[in-house]
């Protein structure tokens, strides 16, 4: 019996060995292909010629996404009235996708607009290591766009405040902000234009509600603490995908913030992070949420600050669309309906 069942864990063994040798030859074949492989995948759009019908699609689809852009743009700067007459417009040009599509947007605007404005683009050298300072001249330059670049070291000074692993924004955006007021003032800037979209306002709306208690967003414009400056927000109706889509078909050359794009747990990514699966499980979501953004029910809210709750009394209309539970109904049957064809059920 022990021989017997030592040839069967000899055969056992031979069995498996024979299956390594087999996952070896797997192994080696994968590994000799894979140049071919890498270089198979790494050809580009480019290197195939692609059918006009595709090309016509895509270009059909580019012109509508432009056009919607450009739509919601003009419409956000109508509603609040962003430009007037002879304004003269500081485009703060970051290097990101939204400040470049604002610039781009803003330069179509001022061709069809009926009134008449001025554009400045504005960067800030913050002096960030490795910063490419020649490429937004470069681009602006070839884009025959009147600009000025501002350098200031707030980045010593961000690393030098921050404990290391904070959360460098904040005092970063104050630094940032505080230098742009005081070069628009001198510029004689009449508006500032930043690029913050849709849905940085709504990210802002729950960081202000999960971290600071308070009911708070991003406005589409607004005026400076010392109200010697007046911030716009031209992209306020647009979508990050309808900008990050148009930033890749435009070809703008993007510089990445190297100061805070390493901080994987910033709040503002788990809000967006939340937001985006909210969307995805939800679709539209994002668009109702926004739309409550414009209709406020200060009366259905709990700020005293905001309304008069200690002189509210029974003989005080309430507000449009404010409490409906006591609203009359219209209970009477569509007009195609014969009541005496219903069936009644008695209940005792």
């Amino acid at each position: 019996r022990d021989v017997e069942r030592s040839r069967g864990l000899g055969d056992v063994y031979k069995r498996q060995m024979n299956n390594f040798v087999i996952i070896r030859w797997y192994f080696l074949f994968i590994i000799q292909q894979l140049p071919n492989f890498m270089n198979h995948v790494s050809s580009t759009p480019s290197d195939i010629p692609a059918s006009p019908n595709v090309a016509n699609d895509n270009g059909k689809r580019i012109k509508k996404l432009a056009t919607k852009l450009r739509r919601k743009t003009g419409q956000a700067i109508a509603d609040f009235n962003m430009i007037e007459e002879g304004d003269k417009v500081m485009v703060c040009l970051s290097g990101g996708k939204d400040s470049y599509t604002m610039l781009d947007m803003l330069l179509h605007m001022q061709k069809s607009a009926p009134i008449h404005f001025s554009i400045i683009a504005v960067n800030l050298d913050q002096k960030q290591p490795g910063f490419p300072e020649h490429v937004l001249p470069n681009y602006l330059e070839n884009l025959g766009v009147d600009y000025a670049i501002i350098e200031e070291d707030t980045y010593s000074i961000v690393v030098d405040k921050v404990p290391e692993g904070k959360t460098t924004c904040s005092l970063c955006s104050r630094l940032r902000r505080g230098i742009l007021y005081t070069n628009a003032i001198k510029m004689g800037v009449t508006k500032i234009a930043l690029g913050h979209h849709r849905d940085d306002m709504l990210e802002t709306l729950f960081l202000n509600m999960f971290h600071t208690g308070r009911l708070k967003s991003m406005p589409p414009k607004l005026t400076s603490d010392d109200g010697k400056n007046v911030v716009i927000r031209p992209l306020a109706y647009c979508s990050e995908q309808d900008i990050a889509d148009y930033s890749i078909h435009m070809g703008f050359p993007i510089i990445p913030c190297n100061l805070c794009g390493s901080q994987e747990n910033l709040q503002r990514k788990q809000v967006k992070l939340m937001l985006e699966q909210w969307n995805s499980q939800f679709p539209g979501r994002i668009e109702t949420m926004f739309k409550a953004l414009q209709n406020v029910v200060p009366s259905h809210l709990a700020d005293p600050k905001v309304f008069n709750f200690k002189d509210l009394n029974e003989n005080d209309l309430g507000e449009t669309n404010g409490d409906t539970a006591f609203d009359p109904l219209d209970l009477s049957p569509p007009k195609d309906v014969n009541i005496s064809t219903l069936p009644i059920t008695r209940i005792d």
